[in-house]
């Protein structure tokens, strides 16, 4: 009986989702999901990935086509097609150890729960860490690790389909089920593995996403103008002072020159990442919320 439905869109990283795949299959609750994979306009190896997995994997696997990129359009299509009374999201990147979907499951026995679950940055699959106290989370819906009612969800109008660059949209509808009277559930055993391998997060990937995010936030903060929200986004007064100071244009030039000069995993490289990434989500943010008022 399928009592859940796992939930991945991807674009592009057919290598990605075929060990996600691949660890979705030794789930110790296969026969009680399935999964659907929804393929938001990849250019690569995604549908041979998909069609492999599908006749090698003991999984019930499924896969929509969502051409145009928009994670919240691809999910929605994901849930529409859902079977199971529990959809539970993971990123295309990610590792589930054997007990993933059980624990999830588990943490369901107790209806009208939002579940969350660890999520460990791993630079491999092959450099899997044991599980501390700080990969906790108060984060209430990220759809790195989450899981609901499927007709929870749907019922307060699931993702919004105007988040269509990066960040927020899971944050965005998890406002809506708080709103909704659903329940905060970290399940400890719902650990999930997200895989970053330093290739994949250089500077000029991370400023570019930090760019869409700062967008993101703009409309996020547009749409549900709360203190908590605003918080949360960083589009407050005294976020944007300090930006002003720690942000100026001559000490960009300064963390410019040391994310050039020293190595990326020095204290003093990734400083100067993270400034230069920040500076990115602030700038993008400010302009934004100036368009929107305008």
């Amino acid at each position: 009986m399928i009592e859940a439905s796992v939930i991945i869109a991807t674009r592009d990283r057919a290598g990605f989702l075929h060990d996600c795949l691949a660890s979705l299959a030794t789930q110790t609750a296969v026969g009680r999901f399935e999964v659907i994979v929804v393929d938001n306009g990849s250019s690569d190896d995604t549908s041979t990935v998909v069609a492999t997995a599908r006749q090698t994997a003991a999984l019930s696997l499924r896969s929509i086509v969502v051409q145009e990129p928009n994670r919240a359009r691809a999910r929605n299509a994901g849930l529409a097609q859902a079977r199971g009374a529990i959809a539970i999201f993971c990123d295309d990147d990610t590792i589930a150890p054997s007990g993933f979907v059980a624990a999830h499951l588990s943490a369901h026995t107790v209806s009208g729960r939002v579940v969350s679950g660890p999520i460990v940055n791993v630079i491999s699959p092959l450099h899997l860490v044991p599980v501390r106290p700080r990969h906790y989370s108060r984060a209430f819906f990220c759809t790195c690790n989450a899981s609901v009612s499927t007709d929870a969800i749907q019922a307060v109008g699931a993702f919004d389909e105007g988040f269509e660059l990066y960040g927020w949209e899971d944050t965005e509808v998890g406002v809506r089920l708080r709103n909704a009277k659903l329940a905060q559930y970290f399940a400890w055993d719902a650990v999930i593995y997200h895989v970053k391998p330093p290739e994949t997060t250089t500077l000029e990937r991370l400023t570019a996403l930090a760019r869409e995010k700062g967008e993101m936030a703009a409309r996020f903060v547009k749409k549900s103008p709360t203190m908590a929200v605003r918080l949360a986004t960083g589009a407050y007064i005294a976020n944007f002072a300090r930006a002003a100071v720690v942000n100026a244009p001559p000490l960009r030039s300064l963390y410019a020159n040391i994310a050039r000069s020293a190595r990326a995993e020095s204290a003093t490289g990734r400083f100067a990442r993270e400034a230069l990434v920040d500076a990115a989500y602030v700038d993008a943010l400010r302009a934004n919320l100036r368009r929107h008022d305008g």
